[in-house]
């Protein structure tokens, strides 16, 4: 019996976190690829915990053995009948659709009993094993539990991704929950004829009710570290690239801190991860809100947040261990642990982009962070605390707390616009620069645009899309004597309608309305234009898919997800798209400008499978006319591009796996 719970509990807690970047990979490019896609789905996940934690506290308190164990197979049986795990093409959302709303539905629909039993697992099977083996300590199956998870998490970007597809992958998970369903099932029949202990009877409610203070502190425990891993991963995932391993990694540090935490008291020490802590949240705080700061490369972001991930969330789950109950009251522990995971999900997800205007709960997490932890350290201090210690500590945290808000409220300084959606904070700001007033547009903390206010120079384009770089380059390769069609993804301040003349056509497309709204009414590009304009509104590649040929003369992608193109954007399947648009010599522009990933040998590939040259076209910064150092690849014939002195064809990347709808891995790009 041991190994079977053993077995039981380690398989379902692998299965319980594999889903999780399976599901998200499947689903990202229907959500434009946005960072706050992962976000959602982390707040399904909690939620969903939630409900298996309460669903296992409320039948292992209100139900008897033999009526828990037919009802768990039963679920068990429905779950596996509604295998495997595809998202129905019905669930792409259309412009207008609340975009968080319609995934929480698509994930509810595709993974919702599968996810939520496996869920119950944990709690329910040490709740059965305390019960069969009155005196036992059930913790360590909670480690071991999320030792597997660590597992489930680990295997996907190392053994998983790199070598199988998503669909797959989706069938060797599904193989393997029908395993977990009959393991599960075995166990919950095998003990329906099992009695209750007496102290765990429902008729001892002063062994099997925590007090409110308990509660409230693994509440709170609970909630602030997973605020702070949801807004970290949104962090890291916008502004290098929304993939699984940066998923991953984060949450495998959260999961690692649980399972020292709970292993032995001994990994956790005050004296060494609170004042970690206090040096880490100046450095956290400074390396998001001033990224350039940062040494080049994309392991040092990387580690700065692994780092205060990990050390947050060990101060903050080290104090959780310290105050965990007796066996007595082991579900109510877990469900009110879901109950924060899914109050700081709940946040994290949905209440804070609707109440602020930027990104601020990741400083707030960290302060809240030095709170819990602080009080925690009152309500049950060690034996060895200084009688002057409280009196310092709280001196210490006040300080702290109204320096960190002081600076995050007064720098940088107070835009001219600024709003937040799904897709991310959106800011309009004016500077005075040597060679001009200009005005810039960012999405979190990358520049997606800028425009002269001087009225002599406010038609210039600027930043990426200088005329000796590659939107210029591939513009000028496309014209002929009429007019010029051009199709541009991603609007940003509507850098690329410079280049416009009376007589051409301009379409644009665009998944994130407040761009439209911001391009529109701060910045001029778009009024100035003689062009005709369209607008689409909706993510470039379903619309694409939807639409009948474009014919267009120049195609652009354009569509920045934080720093990186979202991956979706840059699949065989993608180009595909992007050919069926293009007039049989047009010219395709991909902008892949990038601090922490090479993008250029994913292009050559996907050109190599369309038999279509590619060219690289990288220009200098040239700040009196305001242009930044920037990367394109251009396909096209080579009668139009090759007689450009400023392009050089990219060599073969035969080391790279070309990336599709099924297949992409960061493996062999990095930086």
């Amino acid at each position: 019996m041991l190994i079977l719970y053993t077995g039981t509990i380690v398989l379902s807690a692998f299965l319980l976190f594999q889903v999780q970047p399976i599901i998200g990979k499947m689903v990202l490019p229907w959500f434009g690829g946005s960072a706050a896609a992962w976000t959602v789905c982390m707040l399904f996940f909690q939620c969903t915990l939630l409900l298996g934690y309460l669903y296992a506290h409320l039948s292992s308190r209100y139900l008897a053995p033999r009526r828990q164990a037919w009802l768990h197979a039963g679920l068990l049986l429905a779950a596996a009948l509604a295998l495997p795990i595809v998202p129905g093409e019905h669930w792409k959302p259309a412009a207008g659709d609340d975009p968080a709303l319609l995934l929480l539905g698509l994930l509810a629909a595709t993974i919702g009993l599968p996810y939520f039993l496996l869920s119950t697992t944990g709690p329910l099977v040490q709740h059965w094993f305390a019960q069969e083996r009155p005196g036992s300590v059930p913790y360590r199956l909670f480690a071991l539990s999320n030792f597997a998870s660590l597992l489930g998490l680990l295997s996907y970007p190392i053994l998983f991704e790199p070598r199988f597809t998503v669909k797959e992958m989706s069938t060797f998970w599904s193989a393997g929950f029908v395993l977990f369903a009959v393991f599960c099932a075995a166990l919950a029949l095998n003990g329906r004829h099992r009695t209750v202990p007496a102290q765990v009877a429902p008729d001892c409610p002063a062994l099997s009710r925590p007090s409110l203070h308990d509660s409230l502190a693994w509440c709170a425990l609970a909630a602030v570290p997973t605020v702070l891993l949801i807004s970290a991963t949104s962090h890291l995932t916008a502004n290098i690239a929304p993939i699984p391993l940066l998923w991953v990694l984060p949450l495998v540090l959260y999961l690692l801190t649980f399972i020292l935490c709970f292993e032995s008291a001994r990994w956790y020490k005050r004296w060494l991860f609170l004042p970690l802590m206090a040096v880490l949240t100046p450095l956290l705080i400074a390396g998001t809100t001033f990224p350039s700061l940062m040494p080049s490369g994309i392991a040092w972001p990387v580690l700065l947040f692994c780092l205060s991930i990990f050390a947050y969330c060990m101060a903050c789950h080290g104090e959780l261990a310290r105050l965990k109950p007796p066996p007595a009251q082991l579900t109510a522990y877990y469900l009110v642990i879901a109950i924060g995971g899914a109050l700081g999900g709940l946040f994290a997800g949905l209440l804070a982009p609707r109440i602020f205007n930027d990104d601020y709960e990741l400083t707030l997490s960290c302060i809240a962070a030095v709170c819990v932890v602080g009080a925690a350290c009152y309500y049950r201090p060690a034996q060895t605390m200084q009688p002057g210690a409280r009196i310092k500590a709280t001196v210490f945290c006040t300080t702290l707390i109204g320096v960190l808000w002081g600076a995050n409220a007064i720098w940088p300084a107070t835009p001219t616009a600024k709003a937040r959606n799904f897709y991310g904070t959106v800011k309009v700001k004016d500077s005075e620069r040597d060679e001009g007033r200009v005005r810039q547009l960012t999405h979190g903390v990358i520049v997606h645009g800028r425009q002269f206010l001087d009225p002599q120079k406010r038609r210039w384009p600027t930043t990426y899309y200088g005329d000796t770089g590659g939107a210029g380059i591939a513009i000028a390769a496309s014209r002929s004597e009429g007019s010029q069609r051009v199709g541009v993804i991603g609007l940003g301040a509507g850098s690329m309608a410079a280049y416009c003349r009376p007589g051409d056509v301009y379409r644009f497309y665009e998944i994130n309305p407040l761009v439209n709204q911001f391009a529109e009414r701060h910045f001029s590009f778009l009024r100035d234009c003689p062009a005709r304009k369209e607008y689409a509104l909706g993510d470039a590649r379903l619309v694409l898919a939807a639409e009948t040929p474009q014919q267009f003369d120049m195609l652009a992608v354009d569509a920045f997800s934080g720093d990186a193109v979202p991956v979706h954007l840059l699949t065989l399947e993608a180009f595909a798209i992007y050919l069926r648009h293009l007039k049989p010599d047009g010219v395709l522009a991909i902008h892949i400008s990038n601090r922490y990933l090479d993008m250029a040998p994913i292009v050559k590939r996907a050109a190599d499978s369309l038999q279509r040259p590619a060219y690289l076209a990288e220009n200098k910064s040239d700040p009196a006319r305001g242009i930044t150092a920037a990367t394109w690849v251009l396909l096209g014939p080579r009668a139009r591009l090759g007689r450009y002195a400023g392009l050089k064809e990219l060599p073969p990347a035969p080391g790279v796996r070309p990336w599709t709808d099924d297949y992409s891995s960061l493996l062999g790009i990095m930086k």
